[in-house]
C-alpha cells in the first residue's frame, strides 16, 4: 500500500488517516501515562495554553519538554511518568514535536499517535478501523528523525502484511541523534531526562492499546483505544 511519510512542514492537506509518530519522547510518555491510569491527555499548542487548560479544571496536570518549570507538574520523560499514579487524571501535554504534529492533523477523520511501545496495537487498530493509505507524520527533525521514521516504517510494514523483523528498526532508533542527545543529557545530569528514557522508548509492543486523537469541543484529546487481539496474526 502506498503510504506517505512526511514531516510536519510537508503537510499541505488534511489526510484521511494520519499516524503521528514521536518515539523520543511524547507518545512513549503518553502511552506510559495511560498505563498508569490517566483517563485522557489534552494536547496543547503552547506552554501558556497548557497552563491555562490546567488551571481551568480542578485536578488536571500539565507536562512539557525540558527541565521542570513553574506551574508544570512533571516533564516529558517516560522514566519519570512510569512511576506516577495517574489513576483517573487528565494530563495536558505540550512538546516540541509530537503534540505539534498531532494538532497539525487534528481535523483528519482518523488520527492515531504512536511510538514503538504501541506499534503493534496501532497497526491492528488501523487494519480494523482504517482503510486506504496512511499518512505517517514523522514529527522529529522536520521529518528526518531516524527514530520516528523507523517506527513509522515498522508500522507501515505490518499494515502491508507479512512478518517484520524489528531489530533493524530499533537499531536505527538506538543510533539516532535523539537517543544520543538523551544519553548525553543523562551524563550531564540535565533535569527533565531519566536514565531509563532511551530504553523505555525502544521497548516494542509494551502496551496493547492504540492512542486515538479526536477533537472534543475546542481541544484535541488523546485517549487509549482497544486494539484487536493480535494472537492470530503470526507477524506479531
Amino acid at each position: 500500500m502506498d503510504h506517505r511519510f512526511v514531516g510536519i512542514p510537508e503537510l499541505t492537506d488534511v489526510p484521511r488517516v494520519a499516524v503521528v509518530v514521536d518515539v523520543m519522547r511524547a507518545f512513549t510518555v503518553a502511552a506510559w501515562a495511560f498505563s498508569r491510569g490517566a483517563e485522557k491527555i489534552v494536547l496543547a499548542s503552547s506552554d501558556g495554553e497548557a497552563l491555562t487548560l490546567k488551571e481551568s479544571r480542578s485536578g488536571w496536570l500539565a507536562l512539557k519538554d525540558g527541565a521542570p518549570a513553574v506551574g508544570f507538574d512533571t516533564v516529558n520523560s517516560p522514566g519519570l511518568i512510569s512511576s506516577l499514579d495517574l489513576a483517573g487524571r487528565t494530563l495536558v501535554q505540550k512538546t516540541a514535536a509530537g503534540t505539534v504534529g498531532a494538532l497539525a492533523v487534528a481535523s483528519a477523520p482518523l488520527v492515531l499517535c504512536a511510538s514503538f511501545v504501541v506499534a503493534g496495537a496501532t497497526a491492528r487498530f488501523l487494519k480494523t478501523e482504517g482503510s486506504g493509505p496512511v499518512t505517517f507524520v514523522v514529527t522529529g527533525d522536520a521529518g528526518q528523525a531516524a527514530e520516528d521514521l523507523a517506527c513509522a516504517e515498522y508500522i507501515g510494514q505490518h499494515l502491508d502484511g507479512g512478518a517484520v523483523e524489528v531489530a533493524p528498526y530499533l537499531h536505527r532508533a538506538r543510533t539516532s541523534r535523539a537517543a544520543a542527545d538523551l544519553a548525553d543529557g543523562v551524563r550531564r545530569g540535565y533535569q527533565g531526562v531519566h536514565p531509563d528514557d532511551v530504553d523505555l522508548c525502544l521497548e516494542v509492543d509494551t502496551f496493547s492499546f492504540a492512542m486515538v486523537a479526536r477533537q472534543e469541543g475546542s481541544v484535541t484529546v488523546l485517549r487509549p483505544a482497544a486494539a484487536p487481539d493480535g494472537s492470530a496474526d503470526a507477524s506479531w
